[in-house]
């Protein structure tokens, strides 16, 4: 389909500079060339695995190759990878000449359903995760289910927690069929890109109701830092500590916290923080970019389907859900 795509009128007389790191280039390009002819003449450029590619070095490391292979406005970058390929290219490509085409190919699950969509694209700095970034949407996001099966099981946990995250704040109805699932279907997969779609046509750029989307993310992104683990492993967790805090605070009842943290704690190792450990989070919380007037804000539920957005939590709820509300059930 998509090189039936590139063929049409649109895309005549561009040129592709397809983005990916070193797993893409291994398992993906092959599939990719062999099913797209027009990229088959296309330029790449390599970068490093995961996060790491997420930096100021790297995004001026790309954009000298481009300048290098003297690229211009009828060029197109596609982006082969995760959600830190699409995040990374998309970036560059929204500061490169002000604004190049890119193509998002979503090779992970949780890329397909969420990090691909939208148009949100940063690096990270000063040791702050997204801190620096842009809004720019893809021309085309294509989704090959086929690239799931280059998946490890860590990967395929953190899409599907992505994929929870995205239902708990939306869809009822959904997040009991996830939650209950054995394995995730490319219809689930499609019902929550839509939902993702929906959202982000209504609020492009983050100023309101897409803010749900953050969902577990406030404490999830702390802990991926901290913790060094997978970003959707680490949203998971945080998703744990944002229900602990919803029963608190708004209202959610106890039993969905205690369900959830059950499901949690069948599928990942939860971290146990100590005090100190604590502090040095709270610290990277205080740093997040959802943070406004030097408070914390989170994505809180009311209930399963019905979030709550910038509610302001102190310190001493944050160190509470931490050091109790990760630990129970």
């Amino acid at each position: 389909a998509l090189d039936r795509v590139l063929r049409n009128d649109t895309w005549n007389d561009c040129r592709y500079v397809i983005l990916l790191d070193e797993n893409t280039f291994k398992y993906c390009l092959p599939v990719l060339i062999s099913q797209v002819g027009v990229l088959q003449e296309a330029e790449f450029i390599e970068v490093p695995v995961g996060e790491d590619c997420k930096s100021l070095e790297v995004a001026s490391q790309v954009w000298q190759t481009l300048m290098e292979s003297k690229a211009d406005l009828n060029t197109v970058i596609v982006n082969l990878g995760g959600g830190c390929v699409s995040d990374l290219g998309g970036y560059v490509g929204s500061c490169f000449k002000r604004g190049l085409r890119c193509i998002n190919i979503p090779t992970t699950l949780l890329s397909m359903v969420d990090a691909s969509i939208g148009g949100k694209t940063a690096i990270n700095f000063a040791g702050v995760k997204n801190s620096i970034g842009t809004f720019h949407e893809a021309e085309l996001v294509c989704l090959d289910y086929l690239f799931l099966d280059t998946l490890q099981p860590i990967d395929l946990l953190s899409g599907q927690f992505e994929m929870i995250k995205t239902a708990a704040v939306s869809d009822i109805d959904l997040y009991v069929h996830i939650m209950g699932a054995d394995t995730v279907t490319q219809k689930m997969i499609g019902n929550v890109a839509r939902i993702k779609r929906r959202v982000v046509s209504a609020d492009p750029f983050d100023h309101g109701i897409r803010h749900i989307l953050n969902f577990g993310h406030t404490f999830g992104h702390a802990i991926e830092f901290y913790s060094q683990l997978p970003h959707g492993v680490a949203v998971g967790i945080g998703m744990m500590a944002a229900m602990y805090l919803s029963v608190k605070k708004t209202g959610l009842d106890e039993a969905w916290y205690r369900s959830y943290s059950m499901w949690v704690k069948s599928h990942t190792d939860v971290p146990v923080y100590t005090l100190k450990d604590i502090e040095y989070i709270l610290d990277i919380m205080r740093n997040d970019k959802k943070s406004m007037g030097g408070s914390t804000r989170c994505v809180l539920l009311k209930e399963i389907g019905a979030a709550m957005i910038d509610v302001e939590v102190s310190d001493n709820e944050i160190r509470d859900t931490l050091l109790v509300g990760l630990r129970i059930p």
